[in-house]
């Protein structure tokens, strides 16, 4: 499965398989992680066979059941803390698509377990990531359209609209998609994408930027453009 296909394959799950990851995909995720947490400047954690986290009144809330391995998303105190932890958690959310696993970001649904994670000075957790074997694959939920949230038409490139399609499969808290792509033309030889969060009484709009963003880099391909 390649991540594009991930993005079009995965929705969140909360329910999973009493099954531990096996070893080979542990090292796989915790490659990845960090290397993740070099380029973003993250302090983000792998934790196994740790139940308690989502055994509490809101994870019973939340629905989940079996959550016993699961991402810790930190990092140091900043503006753009929660961007980061968007775009490059959903780098780890798609790989762990890719290899047969489900996944659920969640923002409020757990417990912070003592002993569990590591906190250096200034550093904060700002959510968690369930992820394991799914009892199943989840389901897809209705999504805005292109129009809605970009100025995509017969005359922006075709990877623009690409993008925005891919960023459209992003998840997004309570699937709020409050975010725009807006193609602005061509400087030095190279596109410019305006990225924006839009306002939300339930927050996390900053994370879901994030993802969308990352989301849209997929779906659009390599082609040269920058954020502005």
């Amino acid at each position: 499965m390649t991540i594009q296909e991930a993005i079009e394959a995965r929705h969140s799950v909360r329910a999973y398989k009493d099954q531990p990851l096996s070893e080979e995909i542990v090292k796989v995720l915790e490659d990845e992680i960090v290397k993740l947490n070099h380029e973003g400047q993250l302090h983000i954690q792998l934790i196994c066979n740790e139940p308690k986290a989502f055994q509490g009144t809101m994870a019973k809330y939340g629905k989940f059941r079996n959550a016993n391995n699961y991402i810790v998303m930190a990092g140091k105190k900043a503006d753009d803390l929660d961007e980061r932890i968007g775009y490059y958690g959903e780098h780890i959310v798609l790989l762990a698509q890719t290899l047969g696993l489900n996944t659920c970001w969640v923002g409020l649904s757990y417990s912070k377990v003592p002993g569990t994670y590591v906190l250096d000075e200034g550093e904060k957790i700002a959510c968690y990531i369930a992820i394991g074997y799914g009892e199943t694959q989840g389901s897809g939920h209705k999504i805005k359209t292109v129009e809605q949230v970009s100025n995509a038409s017969d005359i922006t490139p075709s990877w623009f609209k690409k993008g925005v399609e891919a960023a459209l499969l992003a998840p997004t808290a309570v699937n709020q998609q409050k975010f725009s792509f807006e193609y602005v033309g061509m400087s030095n030889n190279r596109h410019q994408v305006r990225a924006k969060k839009g306002f939300s009484m339930i927050g996390y709009t900053q994370m879901d930027l994030g993802i969308a963003k990352y989301h849209f880099e997929v779906g659009a391909g390599k082609v040269n453009f920058e954020w502005l």
